[in-house]
């Protein structure tokens, strides 16, 4: 690696415009990529939990059948009792004996009622259950859609760009070595402080490429004479002069 301490100002600025027009290369492309990756991410998210939500749907489902099984079978034994009971109610010796009985048969017929209401309560409960998990079925495969849509979308983008990128990194790697390490950390520190990511800037109309504050006449000059590194007052920039911007072209 060169001894970047070696280097003059100017090519000092060149290592870190040319850093910076890299950069922005990749940053376009993920400005076509847009808001995509996160878009999928977030609906893989939301599929993901209204599956869980089918998830928990079944075993309620699964608990209502469970507990409708268990009063068919407790109802079908109170019938069963209650055949049992008329049989003895032939065979009494007693009044005394056939109130016994009758008094078991009532008990028994209220032990039906009583399941038969809780198998309605239970199919009621079924059948709402049913309903949610045709709901969400019929949301996930709303939100399949528009996934399949917004992947196909981001993968036709990712196949297009997805060499250019790689090479573009590659350069940004490279290029970072050229760069004097204090300056590099300023660097990076400014392009991560916004949005656009530009950290270098030209000058654009007798103003800051960053931030468009006026930059006085002097100040100009001394920006064009490259003997010092000069960033922006208002938003901290380092900015160039245009012959120089214009220099440096960078290929995809």
């Amino acid at each position: 690696m060169a001894n970047v301490k070696d280097f003059s100002v100017e090519e000092k600025l060149i290592a870190v415009l040319t850093l910076q027009k890299i950069d922005s290369k990749i940053d376009e492309i993920q400005t076509l990529k847009g808001e995509l990756p996160m878009e999928v991410k977030d609906l893989e998210d939301e599929i993901e939990g209204l599956q869980t939500r089918i998830n928990n749907i079944d075993a309620e489902i699964d608990s209502i059948n469970k507990f409708i099984a268990q009063k068919t079978d407790a109802k079908k034994e109170a019938q069963a009792l209650i055949k049992k009971y008329e049989k003895q109610q032939d065979n009494v010796k007693n009044n005394r004996e056939f109130e016994a009985i009758n008094k078991e048969m009532e008990m028994q017929e209220l032990e039906v009622k009583l399941n038969e209401k809780h198998i309605k309560d239970a199919n009621i409960e079924l059948k709402d259950r049913d309903m949610q998990r045709g709901k969400t079925e019929e949301k996930i495969n709303e939100l399949n859609e528009a996934l399949k849509l917004k992947k196909s979308e981001l993968e036709k983008i990712i196949a297009e760009t997805e060499k250019e990128e790689k090479q573009l990194a590659g350069k940004s790697s490279e290029a970072k070595e050229k760069v004097d390490a204090r300056l590099l950390s300023a660097y990076e520190r400014i392009r991560t402080s916004y949005k656009n990511g530009l950290a270098v800037v030209p000058i654009l109309r007798d103003s800051c490429g960053g931030c468009f504050n006026i930059i006085p006449p002097q100040r100009q000059s001394e920006i064009r004479q490259r003997k010092k590194i000069i960033v922006c007052e208002h938003c901290g920039r380092i900015v160039v002069d245009n012959d120089l911007n214009d220099q440096i072209k960078i290929q995809g």
